[in-house]
């Protein structure tokens, strides 16, 4: 485990639309998780224009084993946010806008009602532009990912991110049915919204145990799974198991469209917003032939 392999290895970020991208970020003073999370494809989706937002601030109120967002006491909300983020992917010529952010247990609504007004914002000046959500669970917070889908994203995801035997490890202030409960109540609410989660490997999963996560998001009906290489941010965080080779990964693919998923993102380097703009393409084909 000293060195990554060489399937894990990518350039340096750098380029001008790169500089541009980050630009933009700093001057409507956003938060990307491709910058707090470490993302490994931060160079190949910036040069793309490809920025994925992370709203409610940068300081999380969890402390999931895998992620290297900070965790404590947040800021309080920012009221331009969903003003600058709108303007933002005006200036960067969005055509499909990925939505994120913290947990926020310390507000009544989790959130919901930024992430809200940041639809609003967006459908005022991006007509065009497609909506995916990438939000958290809303533990304890009645009604908050309800109101959230009847904003109508295009996209509503939410990870899954690990099987439910590791839970208790990884991602111990969720609950794995609860993640499953919101899935399949997005899609009941709005069955126009597609719905899509993603899962890490390489943590000590066993792959029958990320085929029965499988059945359980496809009864929850989601459309959409992503599946990607956990990667280790520092030594305090969840220990990695093991490098999944490329080979694994393109058998996860074929066995997730067995299952009847529209589309399926399977790869080392696979993350929720990862060509989030081409996948949303090749669900609404997929979904025009069903």
């Amino acid at each position: 485990m000293q060195g990554k392999p060489q399937w894990l290895k990518v350039r340096a970020p750098s380029g001008k639309v790169f500089e541009e991208t980050l630009n933009t970020v700093k001057l409507y003073n956003l938060h990307t998780v491709c910058e707090e999370a470490a993302c490994p494809n931060i160079g190949e989706c910036w040069n793309k224009r490809h920025a994925t937002v992370m709203i409610l601030g940068s300081v999380c109120t969890r402390a999931c084993a895998f992620c290297n967002v900070a965790t404590g006491v947040p800021e309080k909300l920012d009221p331009h946010e969903p003003e600058n983020l709108a303007k933002a992917i005006k200036r960067l010529n969005l055509n499909h806008v990925v939505i994120t952010s913290v947990d926020r247990d310390d507000l009544p609504d989790g959130g919901a009602s930024q992430f809200i007004k940041c639809i609003k914002e967006i459908r005022k000046i991006n007509q065009n532009t497609t909506i995916e959500v990438l939000t958290p669970d809303f533990l304890n917070k009645d009604g908050a990912f309800e109101a959230i889908a009847n904003a109508l994203p295009d996209v509503y995801n939410h990870n899954i991110e690990t099987v439910p035997r590791l839970y208790i490890k990884i991602r111990p202030r969720a609950r794995y049915f609860h993640s499953l409960y919101l899935l399949k109540t997005v899609k009941q609410i709005n069955p126009a919204i597609f719905t899509k989660s993603g899962l890490m490997v390489g943590l000590g999963e066993t792959k029958e145990e990320v085929f029965q996560v499988m059945d359980d998001l496809r009864s929850a009906e989601v459309d959409f799974i992503t599946i990607g290489q956990y990667l280790q941010p520092t030594a305090k965080h969840a220990k990695l198991d093991r490098y999944v080779t490329p080979e694994e990964f393109d058998h996860y693919k074929y066995i997730a469209y067995s299952k009847g998923f529209l589309v399926v993102a399977s790869s080392p380097l696979t993350r929720s917003s990862y060509h989030a703009e081409e996948d949303f393409n090749k669900l609404k084909a997929s979904y025009a032939n069903v």
